[in-house]
């Protein structure tokens, strides 16, 4: 091909992409903003180069250990490279891209979440509650709403953020006595 023997260009190729590969992984929030490329997750960049290496490297080592003919190769070559890719998307990106959307919260996020008393909160006082999100558990100071004592292992209701301070109080899914319009008094 090009004058070149099939081994040389799947070398060369490799050597091209993974060099594009490995600059991708260092520059690509750059290359992502400058180039604004659209986001379909079968088309990204990492999913096309690593197509290449994947292709190129298999059709390197095939043409330079095996007697089979150059069609074939690349027919093999290419087959390899689709399954890896795909595989990559399905067990690697996919779960990477939910993975990074899911870690973020903010405090207001936290309010109105259940959680449980892990250091007792005194009346007036902080202790320390413990939330269980997707993403893994967050522990928070807190101080009780009613500057009551709150004991350790008491599921509470977080009412409100103040601060990174969590305003809690105990959670009876039974008594709506301390309901006033849909929320907790103050």
């Amino acid at each position: 091909m090009f004058g070149y023997p099939l081994e040389t260009v799947y070398l060369a190729v490799l050597i091209v992409s993974g060099s594009l590969t490995l600059l991708y992984i260092f520059f690509s929030d750059v290359v992502d903003g400058v180039f604004e490329l659209p986001d379909h997750p079968l088309f990204s960049p990492q999913l096309v180069l690593s197509f290449f290496t994947v292709g190129s490297a298999s059709g390197f080592l095939l043409e330079r250990y095996t007697e089979l003919p150059s069609w074939l190769i690349a027919a093999m070559s290419g087959g390899i490279a689709l399954i890896i890719v795909l595989l990559l998307h399905f067990f690697v990106f996919i779960p990477l891209r939910s993975a990074e959307t899911s870690l973020n919260y903010f405090d207001t996020d936290l309010e109105g979440s259940l959680a449980k008393v892990i250091v007792t909160v005194p009346c007036d006082g902080f202790g320390e509650i413990l939330l269980t999100r997707k993403s893994g558990a967050v522990s928070k100071a807190a101080k009780s709403i009613n500057n009551e004592e709150i004991a350790s292992g008491t599921e509470v209701i977080v009412v409100k953020m103040e601060n990174g301070v969590a305003v809690v109080a105990k959670h009876d899914p039974y008594d709506i006595s301390s309901l006033h319009k849909g929320g907790y008094m103050e």
